[in-house]
């Protein structure tokens, strides 16, 4: 029963991260259509009100999906180096997948709002171009589903080893 509620959440966090970047795929569309006049490194552009929504839903999405799979996965905390070396395989692929699923939310979660909010003004804006942030953010999203997939996995094997040695992993996390 665990490998199919486990498939499920997978399947799920992958849903969500593939259409939260297909979101801020279509976002970077939609705001290429807008007006733009570009001189060397400057840009003036008329904001696209269906670029901002599309990368606020991706955005929001995005969050949804790493909360849903930090909850589910559990705590995977180490005290100490020493710590960290002693434990299992998947405990050790359960932190280390955290730790880039974290760092890729919040470059990606950024890419998505800073694009987003370029694009929520009423009236135009120049300056220095701030280019391809919705679409490298999209493109993040898909990597965030496969690290998010990975860690739920490997935490799940670490909570299953640790329960059939007789071991509560949460309890001797710090």
């Amino acid at each position: 029963m665990v490998r199919v509620g486990s498939f499920l959440v997978c399947l799920l966090i992958l849903i969500m991260d593939i259409a939260a970047g297909t979101l801020g795929i279509e976002a970077e569309i939609a705001q290429s259509k807008g007006k733009h006049l570009r001189v060397l490194i400057f840009e003036c552009k008329e904001p696209v009100h269906e670029a901002y929504r599309l990368g606020l839903a991706a955005a929001v999405i995005l969050a949804a999906a790493h909360t849903m799979a930090n909850f589910l996965g559990g705590c995977t905390c180490f005290g100490s180096k020493e710590e960290f070396a002693r434990s299992s395989a998947n405990r050790q692929m359960a932190a280390a997948t955290l730790a880039v699923s974290w760092i890729i939310l919040l470059v990606g979660f950024s890419l998505l709002m800073i694009g987003a909010m370029g694009n929520s003004k009423s009236k135009a804006t120049c300056g220095f171009g701030h280019r391809h942030f919705l679409s490298i953010g999209g493109i993040l999203c898909f990597v965030h589903g496969l690290f998010c997939v990975a860690y739920y996995v490997s935490a799940v094997a670490s909570w299953e080893e640790g329960k059939s040695h007789g071991k509560n992993p949460a309890a001797t996390s710090a």
